[in-house]
């Protein structure tokens, strides 16, 4: 089932439409979705690394308007669409107390939310409800994105082929490794 879901997303891949797939999940990654776009980013600069830098750019590009979505949410409808997603992932009860403090810390939280596995659509919500300033958001948002993206990038444009060799030959190992990763990610975003 994994080598099917593996060849499956390699295919997906290397499709006319990958990109804008891409586009759509960077996008909605940012502001409300669970998955990050790392999922399709990498098994895309696998199957074309000569697209490796335009892959890194859809990312990137879609995963700031997404913020931005974010940031809307938080500043226009907290109430009725961010508190609900902020408490779904368990940031209900420290939300007044990071809210009085996250300004202070802003520019690294974003920069730091936006290059790690923390949930970027975290820190989009609350830089809007916070009132962080916008172009603060945007220039950090950039920043941290791009270094997220481009180093992806550049290291799967790099190592190439003995890196798709070793998750071929590995998958399963590959895969326990990310999804102990991104359950101790959700498990870290739960009890901070």
């Amino acid at each position: 089932m994994l080598k099917r879901l593996y060849d499956g997303t390699m295919r997906l891949a290397d499709s006319p439409h990958a990109l804008w797939f891409l586009a759509l999940v960077s996008f909605v990654e940012s502001s409300f979705f669970p998955i990050p776009p790392d999922i399709l980013m990498i098994p895309m600069i696998l199957a074309r690394p000569s697209r490796a830098w335009l892959i890194a750019t859809v990312a990137l590009v879609a995963s700031v308007l997404g913020g931005l979505l974010g940031y809307a949410i938080g500043a226009f409808a907290f109430e009725s669409i961010g508190k609900p997603i902020l408490e779904s992932m368990g940031k209900a009860d420290s939300m007044a107390e990071f809210s009085t403090r996250f300004n202070d810390f802003g520019f690294w939280a974003v920069l730091v939310a936006g290059i790690t596995p923390f949930p970027y659509k975290v820190i989009t919500i609350m830089s809007g409800w916070t009132a962080m300033p916008l172009f603060t958001f945007v220039a950090t948002s950039i920043l941290a994105r791009a270094l997220r993206f481009y180093i992806v990038a550049g290291l799967l444009w790099y190592f190439g082929e003995p890196i798709r060799d070793f998750i071929e030959k590995r998958l399963g190992l590959v895969f326990t490794v990310f999804v102990v990763v991104l359950i101790g990610g959700f498990v870290v975003v739960r009890y901070l």
